[in-house]
């Protein structure tokens, strides 16, 4: 059982060593160092990364479903513990939690960050914090649209099944989605990249943010994040990629095939929610404060943009508008992008799931004789699809509670643990409170609280459902 799963996640640690190298050459390029720590944990991960591959290589001819589970567990969970081996040989964090803590939040793109001073930090450290963001969004998406349907546990099946038209089952091999997934990834990634550093940003740090936004991770450069800048094109191109990170890499490519998107209903909706939810946001802003119109609606859209996407870049600091607001963004942040996407949370789809689900029920209570099926737009919803959705919700709402409750068992007040667990279990990173908003960080946690929001990340970034059966014991006795 155990010989596919060594033999891929040894494959992924050993090109994880391999990316190491980049942010080394820039160590030795930039500090003109003769040895660079990424070195060092570059070869540790190569090593072990092509010993576990080599060692238990063999042909593939299937991967079972519990095969399925483990090998995304073990893959994931060992990628986060070597990708903090270089903030530790850099001594860029103080402990050996702080360093996993720091990957952990990084490759799963929720952003949350012990560090106090970013700007302080080497360039190759912020460029190994930007890459974790990237390569565990382009992880993500791969999960999402080749693994979760054939574990079977709502992932890209509901896309699918969303997207009736026959072009959109054009991916029958993996090696087909994933080469083309990581064409539209680099492509929007270098599109992104020009455009930041035309609205003002220099090349580094608009390499930086592109694999931030792209990657809806939102790790920056800068203290204060975007509000550094403090500029309205850099926010406007900024709030547009998070956006794009948020729809379905499989969106770009039917684009780029000429074939209809047009039925991707939950992109409309997803497009709207933003719309709504900015409007909303930047009127009551302008009528309870001092800003502009203008100034309202500006940072109510940037902040909107950030939390909705999970990726959680700043434009302001939005714990100073009122109780009203961290309610909303508690709010916001259960909602995320769309399926398929970097993004994480419960994503649009599921909600118009359950919103249809909700739509037909109070249809039936009125007219009890008749038939009415659960669609959404024109595609009738299999109920094997509603049913992995409303499991999937409910375990995720479970869990955020229960993980709460343990986090606050430590000695925190609740009100901080439910933000916080909130913040990393749906990827957004900043929480709805001053101490881990946006002009905070999460230093001041012990580091059991540290380990358990590493495992909120986790749960949220693999939809919950994955890390809930490897770790169940039938799961061990079948």
């Amino acid at each position: 059982m155990w010989q596919p799963v060594f033999m891929i996640s040894g494959y992924i640690l050993g090109i994880l060593g391999l990316i190491m190298l980049i942010p080394a050459g820039l160590d030795v390029f930039a500090d003109n160092v003769e040895w660079s720590p990424f070195f060092s944990a570059s070869m540790i991960a190569v090593f072990f990364g092509f010993s576990l591959f080599l060692s238990n290589y063999d042909k593939i001819e299937r991967i079972t479903l519990k095969q399925g589970y483990l090998l995304t567990a073990v893959s994931w969970i060992s990628v986060c513990l070597f990708s903090a081996l270089p903030f530790w040989f850099h001594h860029s964090v103080g402990s050996v939690m702080d360093a996993v803590f720091e990957a952990t939040s990084g490759i799963t793109g929720t952003g949350a960050t012990i560090m106090n001073d970013v700007e302080v930090l080497p360039q190759s450290v912020l460029l190994w914090r930007s890459l974790l963001n990237y390569i565990g969004g382009l992880g993500i998406v791969i999960f999402a649209v080749a693994l979760l349907p054939f574990l079977g546990i709502g992932g890209m099946q509901i896309f699918q099944h969303e997207n009736s038209d026959s072009n959109d089952k054009f991916m029958p091999k993996f090696s087909y989605i994933a080469k083309r997934i990581v064409f539209v990834y680099v492509f929007l990634t270098a599109l992104a990249v020009v455009s930041l550093f035309a609205a003002g940003m220099g090349w580094f740090d608009a390499i930086n943010h592109a694999m931030s936004a792209i990657g809806t991770g939102g790790f920056s450069t800068k203290n204060n994040s975007i509000a550094a800048f403090d500029s309205v094109p850099i926010e406007m191109v900024t709030t547009l990629f998070m956006l794009v990170g948020a729809l379905p890499m499989t969106f770009y490519i039917l684009l780029f095939r000429r074939a209809n998107p047009d039925k991707n209903r939950q992109v409309r909706v997803f497009l709207k929610l933003i719309a709504i939810y900015g409007l909303i946001l930047g009127g009551y802003l302008c009528f309870v404060s001092d800003f502009s119109l203008f100034s309202a609606l500006r940072y109510s859209f940037f902040t909107v943009t950030a939390i909705v996407t999970t990726t959680g870049l700043a434009s302001c600091d939005y714990t100073t508008w009122g109780v009203w607001v961290t309610a909303v963004v508690l709010f916001l942040s259960l909602t995320g992008g769309c399926t398929g996407s970097t993004t994480g949370s419960i994503k649009i789809f599921r909600w118009q799931v359950i919103y249809a689900f909700l739509r037909k029920y109070l249809l039936s209570a009125i007219e009890p004789n008749r038939i009415i099926p659960l669609k959404i737009g024109v595609v009738n919803m299999p109920e094997k699809v509603t049913m992995s959705v409303f499991v999937y919700v409910f375990s995720f709402l479970i869990s955020l509670v229960l993980m709460s409750v343990l986090v606050s068992a430590t000695g925190l007040d609740l009100r901080t643990s439910l933000a916080a667990v909130t913040a990393c279990m749906t990827n957004v990173g900043v929480g709805a409170i001053d101490l881990i908003g946006p002009n905070g960080n999460y230093a001041f946690f012990s580091d059991t609280v540290k380990s358990f929001l590493c495992f909120a990340m986790l749960l949220g970034r693999l939809e919950i459902i994955t890390i809930l059966v490897v770790f169940s014991k039938s799961f061990w006795r079948s």
